[in-house]
C-alpha cells in the first residue's frame, strides 16, 4: 500500500522549510508545497492542526516575529482562539513546516519521524 498523500505548509524561505523540502526530494517523496505567505492559512487548517498536535506547539514563540511582537499582544495569546487569530494574521508565528499526510500531522524538521511517516504501509 502507498503511503498517504503529502502536503508540506511553510515559508519557502524558512531554512526548516528547506532542510524539510530536501529531505522529501531526495528520499523520492512526493508532495505539495503550500506557502503560509502566497496561499495563506484558513481557520479550518489550524483546527485540523490543533486536533492532532494542540494549538501550541504550532505557535512559534521562540522566533523573531514573536518576539517582535509587543508584550501585551504575546500575553493576550491564552488559548486556541487567541492563538489562531495571531497565526493567521501573521503566518510567520506558526511553527514550520508542518506537514500532512493522511490524518498524520508533524510540527518541525525531524528526518526519523518524516522517514516514519512517508514509508509505504
Amino acid at each position: 500500500m502507498s503511503p498517504a498523500p503529502v502536503t508540506l505548509h511553510g515559508i519557502a524561505n524558512c531554512d526548516s522549510v528547506k532542510k524539510a523540502r530536501a529531505w522529501l526530494d531526495g528520499q523520492g517523496v512526493a508532495y505539495r508545497f503550500h506557502d503560509f505567505k502566497k496561499q495563506g492559512v484558513s481557520p479550518e487548517m489550524l483546527v485540523r492542526w490543533a486536533a492532532r498536535v494542540g494549538w501550541e506547539p504550532l505557535l512559534n514563540r521562540r522566533g523573531t516575529t514573536w518576539r517582535q511582537l509587543a508584550s501585551d499582544e504575546q500575553q493576550r495569546v491564552v488559548d486556541a482562539a487567541s492563538a489562531f487569530a495571531l497565526m493567521q494574521a501573521q503566518p510567520s508565528l506558526i511553527k514550520r513546516p508542518v506537514i500532512e499526510a493522511g490524518d498524520a500531522v508533524l510540527v518541525g524538521f525531524d528526518p526519523m519521524q518524516y522517514a516514519a511517516l512517508t514509508a509505504p504501509r
